[in-house]
């Protein structure tokens, strides 16, 4: 079983209206080529886009964002991309497609795709322990490195204990293990069979895929996803706070709710704040074609021998049966994916496996965290799952387990509670 680098792989064709991408190469005569669900060149239907665009509205006006940008694919039927707001509260400037922006935990399923490359080359093994590739942490003994991307190594998040100085002080380069740390000092839960959301994990499995390869994160994503997937403007950017080009924001919170009217502006932030948790910075139309490609496990040559989702857990011991999480990933119904938040954005992104319907979306603001990322991108797939298929074209048996009315409401329920702010 071997595992796709660019080293080998380069994508050969690709086109701007579909997340389509062919990827052929060849390595002791061997030649992969991945070709995408057949995706419908055209818009899809009036009323579809109407209910999209009357969901995406509620999001950014219930979430305190001033812009969102997303995406939806549906083969049968057709795409949406589009871009709504500006790029701050009072600003003229419109939020447009081709920004970029952190694309928060979505960065973990490209930690764990560069870590089962580097298993298939015999770089590392899954089940090799966690203390011999990081120092300081021998009470993890009993962790492998696939804990640490299935979200079993029992260890708890930093972000509880960071987020003040991430927010105060965005500039900050943070060591990786530093801010791990805060994480590992929490009570863990049982490791192997529990899913816990602990960025801690990813941390220490960038580290130790680091120290296993002799190269950067940076380097080890762009090597083994971004490049080999035809990715031009994803990327792990270095440590200095550079600024993606859509504005984030998050609002400050006081004595009965929020303090809308004055953002404040975090767009620059140091990547080492993410690293490889959180620290991806990307757009809309790779985030899309990511997401696809990562569903259906293209890099992986053998995608089955070890199946990277073969065996989720419970997000938690009341979610519904339907909400599961492994392999750096939530498994939504048949769809698979990601979402969370980085100061300053909330983002999602989805597909499903067999089809190619996907949704992504990110919204400039963080103050709620990734909730009302995650309840658009479940709204917009419900919606966008019943377009009717375009002329010559036949829907595929699919759907999801809930309905755009449930994350609508979930939304408007999740709303900030703006107030004006205290006087000085």
């Amino acid at each position: 079983m071997q595992h796709l680098s660019s080293r080998r792989w380069r994508a050969v064709a690709a086109t701007a209206a579909v997340i389509g991408l062919v990827l052929t190469g060849c390595s002791s005569g061997e030649t992969f080529t991945y070709t995408p669900p057949a995706q419908v060149d055209g818009a899809l239907p009036d009323d579809t886009v109407a209910a999209m665009q009357e969901a995406v509205d509620s999001a950014v006006a219930a979430s305190g964002a001033s812009g969102a940008i997303v995406g939806v694919w549906v083969p049968w039927s057709g795409t949406w991309v589009t871009a709504t707001g500006t790029q701050d509260r009072d600003g003229a400037t419109p939020v447009d497609t081709d920004m970029s922006f952190r694309i928060a935990d979505v960065t973990r399923l490209m930690t764990c795709d560069v870590l089962y490359a580097l298993v298939d080359e015999g770089t590392v093994e899954l089940d090799a322990k966690v203390p011999k590739y990081v120092s300081g942490v021998a009470d993890m003994q009993d962790i492998t490195l696939l804990d640490l991307c299935n979200g079993t190594s029992g260890a708890g998040s930093s972000e509880t204990v960071a987020k003040n100085a991430w927010l105060n002080t965005p500039e900050r380069v943070w060591a990786p293990l530093e801010l791990a740390g805060y994480g590992l000092g929490i009570t863990r839960v049982a490791a192997h069979t529990t899913y816990r959301d602990s960025d801690s994990g990813y941390l220490l499995l960038g580290m130790a895929l680091e120290r296993a390869s002799g190269m950067t994160a940076s380097e080890l994503i762009a090597e083994y996803v971004t490049e080999p997937l035809g990715l031009p403007d994803t990327s792990l950017p270095g440590v200095k706070a550079d600024p993606p080009s859509m504005n984030g924001h998050f609002i400050n919170g006081v004595t009965g709710g929020y303090t809308c009217a004055a953002p404040v502006d975090i767009t620059a932030l140091s990547s080492s704040a993410g690293f490889t948790d959180s620290g991806v910075v990307s757009t809309i139309t790779d985030l899309g074609r990511y997401a696809q490609a990562e569903a259906a496990q293209v890099l992986r040559k053998d995608k089955d021998k070890p199946n990277r989702f073969g065996a989720p857990l419970p997000v938690a011991a009341d979610a519904a049966s339907w909400y599961q999480a492994t392999g750096g990933a939530y498994l939504v119904g048949s769809m698979v994916g990601q979402h969370g938040w980085t100061p300053g954005y909330a983002t999602a992104a989805y597909s499903d496996p067999t089809t190619g319907f996907t949704v992504a979306v990110v919204l400039n603001d963080s103050t709620a965290g990734a909730t009302f990322a995650q309840y658009l991108s479940w709204e917009l797939a419900a919606i966008a799952s019943k377009a009717p298929a375009a002329s010559g074209e036949t829907a595929p048996e699919f759907g999801l387990p809930f309905t755009a009315g449930q994350y609508h409401q979930a939304i408007l329920d999740a709303a900030l509670v703006c107030v004006e702010p205290p006087v000085e």
